[in-house]
């Protein structure tokens, strides 16, 4: 085995692990707040924001991520009649479809504050936005945290499907730097490793955060 391989294009793999981490993070951050809007209108009793809610939650958790990618990907710039590039037809598709999972960490997480929490707000005059932002989200973010961590640690792992549309992210340049090098060994068994460090990580995060929790 020529381990050397690894060294020789080091940068050039580096370079797609910080690619993955920004359509990691830009992903976490978009999906998050979105779904955070979501997750409420489902807990809404107004049948006009329950209902479109439930459907879009239950339409993506319905679909494989890689199809996401292909619609946004093809089919976005056939409506606007231009081209989005990869990087932002990823970006978009993720937003798209990690909003629906952490929807449903966020109805869990605020259907988890007893119901007498919200009521106390009502009495000090509060009204039900004011309420869910003063009193309910705080508490129920220190219970969204674990789900949150695993849920981190599953888009970092589904970066790697944006492989399909072109992007170059981690994955992506391990296969470019293998067709040139033949390497396969070496490059793939490198990038598992890359991948389970980083996901362990995350992993011991989220027990650790789900401990302290529960003996809190």
């Amino acid at each position: 085995m020529d381990w050397a391989v690894i060294p020789r294009n080091i940068n050039f793999l580096l370079g797609g692990l910080v690619l993955t981490f920004e359509l990691a993070a830009i992903s976490l951050a978009g999906g998050f707040l979105l779904g955070i809007i979501l997750g409420m209108a489902r807990l809404s009793s107004r049948k006009w924001i329950y209902y479109p809610a439930t459907i879009y939650i239950n339409l993506f958790r319905s679909l494989p991520l890689i199809l996401v990618i292909f619609w946004f990907y093809f089919m976005v710039p056939f409506i606007i009649g231009r081209p989005l590039g990869d990087f932002l037809s990823a970006i978009i598709a993720f937003i798209a479809f990690e909003a629906s999972y952490f929807a449903e960490i966020v109805r869990g997480g605020i259907q988890s504050i007893p119901h007498g929490q919200v009521m106390a707000g009502y009495s000090t005059g509060l009204n039900y936005y004011e309420t869910m932002r003063f009193i309910v989200l705080p508490q129920a973010l220190r219970n969204m945290v674990p789900p949150i961590v695993t849920q981190c640690v599953i888009i970092f792992q589904d970066t790697s499907l944006a492989y399909v549309i072109g992007l170059k992210e981690f994955l992506r340049r391990t296969s470019l730097v293998d067709a040139r090098e033949l390497r396969s060994v070496e490059l793939y068994l490198f990038a598992g490793l890359v991948y389970i460090v980083f996901c362990s990580i995350g992993t011991m995060a989220s027990r650790r955060l789900e401990k302290r929790q529960t003996e809190g």
